[in-house]
């Protein structure tokens, strides 16, 4: 008797056991009421309008339900200290997209500081933190640059064809390069140091000699833009020749210097020409008196010179 009684409390263990288990795992694969959440990382209530290059203005808080249900979402602080309330005991349909908006203001219209912030989804026996915390950063970056004053010549020879602007940033950024204020390059990447490059183009099309005035800013992910720098003025130079206006004996010898990227330089004066280094070129003016024009070609690009033989 007391062998049966021990078997039938093994057995009820057993029982018991089985039910605890069967009970565990349907715990495990019963699926969450809510699914699909899509939350924005990011986000700058001064981010210029319209927020362009990726950053957002506002964060969006979107999931779907798998059933009907009493919805209320809200924004928590990293104390615990509810912040905003973006829907309060709102019935939703299932499987439909829910979309939410936070402004990061507060109902007394203050903005909230900057940090991390957590949406909370409550149903009505269940409440979620959503594992999507979002970020408010509203400081643009700080970008360093070191001044300078390139001179180069973007004719495409490959001499000295365009200007690089080492820089850095306190956070991850897109680099701006600005020529005359007009925006020329918005890097892809976001690195704490890089450097920017201009081809010396403007709309596509390659500038003309003369003087520009380099600016630097960034966009961080959040949006917000640093206000431009400016750091540089730099010289397009195709070729310069040292001097406007050469007086000369007939048939007298002269130099002239040019400056140019390019190896080699062609020349004509009254019916004569050649192809001689860059540098200081030497010249015999023409015999007889009057006003003859000197010209210097580099990579397309050349220069002119009035030679006044007295």
């Amino acid at each position: 008797m007391a062998r049966l009684l021990s078997t039938a409390v093994v057995l009820a263990l057993l029982a018991a056991t089985a039910v605890a288990f069967a009970i565990t795992e349907g715990a495990k694969v019963e699926k969450s009421p809510i699914y699909g959440t899509d939350v924005t990382k990011v986000f700058s209530p001064n981010c210029p309008q319209p927020c362009k290059s990726g950053g957002q203005v506002t964060a969006d808080v979107k999931f779907r339900l798998r059933k009907r249900e009493r919805v209320e979402v809200t924004i928590q602080d990293s104390g615990g200290n509810r912040v905003a309330t973006l829907v309060s005991g709102r019935t939703f349909a299932p499987r439909k997209k829910l979309d939410f908006v936070w402004t990061g203001i507060t109902s007394s219209g203050l903005l909230v500081p900057d940090g991390v912030y957590t949406p909370i989804v409550k149903l009505p026996h269940r409440t979620f933190e959503l594992p999507n915390p979002i970020r408010l950063d509203t400081k643009p970056p700080v970008v360093t640059v070191h001044h300078q004053f390139p001179v180069f010549s973007p004719d495409g020879d490959g001499h000295n064809d365009t200007v690089r602007v080492p820089y850095r940033v306190n956070k991850p950024a897109r680099g701006i390069l600005l020529v005359d204020k007009q925006r020329v390059l918005l890097t892809y990447r976001k690195p704490l140091t890089g450097s920017l490059v201009w081809d010396g183009k403007l709309n596509g099309k390659p500038v003309k000699a003369g003087r520009y005035v380099l600016s630097i800013s960034a966009q961080d992910e959040a949006g917000n833009v640093a206000k431009p720098i400016p750091f540089a003025i730099a010289q397009v130079r195709y070729v310069v020749l040292a001097r406007k206006r050469v007086v000369v004996k007939p048939g007298g010898a002269f130099a002239l210097r040019v400056s140019t990227d390019s190896p080699t330089v062609r020349w004509k004066l009254h019916g004569r020409s050649g192809i001689e280094k860059r540098g200081t070129l030497h010249f015999h003016a023409p015999k007889a008196p009057g006003v003859y024009h000197l010209y210097v070609y580099a990579a397309g690009h050349g220069a002119s010179t009035a030679v006044v033989v007295a």
